[in-house]
């Protein structure tokens, strides 16, 4: 039997990331704070990696064994990180700065042994370039509202697929985490990929 696997972290597509390459988890949300003065003052890749730990450290498994999978994706252009805008009118103003331009979208992983309370920790970055928008798909795609609460303000795997010109890297990263680094972090708790194809 697989390992019992919590995901710490509320998103949609990370959930469907893991059910379509083997893994069903449990979903148990961390809420930290993500807008502390300590974490604003780190830098993008800096600040992805460290609240992935924070997510996966804040869970309480309620049981002895299993994993914990801790992610966050932060949006980097010009060196600014860019996370969730929240509002219609900084997504607009995001989408703005990145029409026809490339920036890299960070996402930190932390994996957590709960048997063992080891930690394995990875950052994977993948570049992004974003079509040449026009005003009138900006404020189509804002008023769908999905744009206002993913890392970026775009989506590669919804909505916000065509406005994706290109992407160099791991395309899994992109849609919220990286099954080749989840693979890896496995590996170095000793346990392979094929534990969870053989259901």
């Amino acid at each position: 039997m697989p390992p019992h696997v919590i995901l710490a972290s509320a998103s949609p597509a990370r959930h469907t990331l893991l059910l379509r390459s083997g893994i069903t988890p449990e979903i148990i949300v961390s809420g930290i704070d993500e807008e502390t003065p300590e974490l604003l003052a780190l830098g993008p890749k800096e600040l992805a990696y460290e609240l992935a730990l924070r997510k996966a450290s804040a869970i309480d498994p309620g049981r002895g064994d299993g994993f914990i999978i801790g992610c966050d994706s932060v949006f980097e252009l010009d060196g600014v990180a860019y996370g969730k805008p929240g509002t219609p009118e900084v997504a607009k103003e995001r989408l703005q700065q990145m029409s026809g331009r490339t920036g890299t979208l960070h996402t930190g992983h932390a994996l957590i042994n709960i048997a063992t309370g080891k930690v394995e920790r990875a950052l994977t970055s993948t570049d992004v370039t974003i079509v040449n928008m026009s005003e009138a798909e900006m404020d189509a795609y804002i008023a769908t509202g999905e744009p206002l609460q993913v890392a970026g303000s775009f989506t590669i795997d919804s909505l916000g697929g065509p406005l994706v010109a290109s992407i160099h890297g791991d395309p899994s990263n992109v849609e919220g985490l990286s099954l080749p680094t989840l693979r890896e972090l496995f590996a170095r708790h000793g346990l392979g990929w094929e534990t969870f194809l053989a259901q």
